[in-house]
């Protein structure tokens, strides 16, 4: 039975989640943006800290459907770790939102409770006074490692 509740997220921002993925071994950054993006802007680089990104699209590029196996795609690609923190990251952190309630939803249905955490500010971060990302805030702006392919 339902309680219509959905599960709370927490709320961090991208220094702050660098430094969860420092120290938690288990702790894992799932990018949520398209493939597209992923290759076009750039993703976060965790490599010096031990850490792999976790790249599951929330939505696909162009028509911005949403993925009906996202949450189980991101389980799967989990694997059998037992999950700790898990950190979303999008475009300026509205889809990865919408993103690490499901992924909670989902594990909540399995009887399980996670720790998700929505990166705000995203990748790119908000608009300027320009119209411009990047300028701003954001993982990119805050000087964390990233790479272009």
């Amino acid at each position: 039975m339902s309680t219509g509740t959905r599960p709370r997220i927490g709320e961090v921002v991208p220094t702050a989640a660098w430094t969860i993925l420092e120290t938690e071994k288990n702790a894992r950054l799932i990018d949520v943006r398209t493939s597209a993006e992923w290759g076009f802007v750039g993703t976060p680089d965790l490599s010096d800290i031990g850490h792999t990104l976790i790249c599951v699209e929330w939505a696909s590029f162009p028509g911005m459907s949403k993925n009906p196996r996202f949450a189980d795609a991101v389980i799967k690609e989990l694997g059998d770790i037992s999950p700790g923190k898990l950190l979303f990251i999008c475009r300026s952190g509205v889809r990865s939102l919408s993103a690490a309630e499901a992924v909670a939803t989902r594990y909540a249905e399995r009887g399980q409770v996670v720790d998700c955490f929505n990166v705000q500010e995203g990748f790119e971060g908000d608009l300027n006074t320009d119209g411009h990302r990047g300028f701003h805030n954001g993982w990119k702006f805050r000087g964390l490692a990233w790479r272009q392919s």
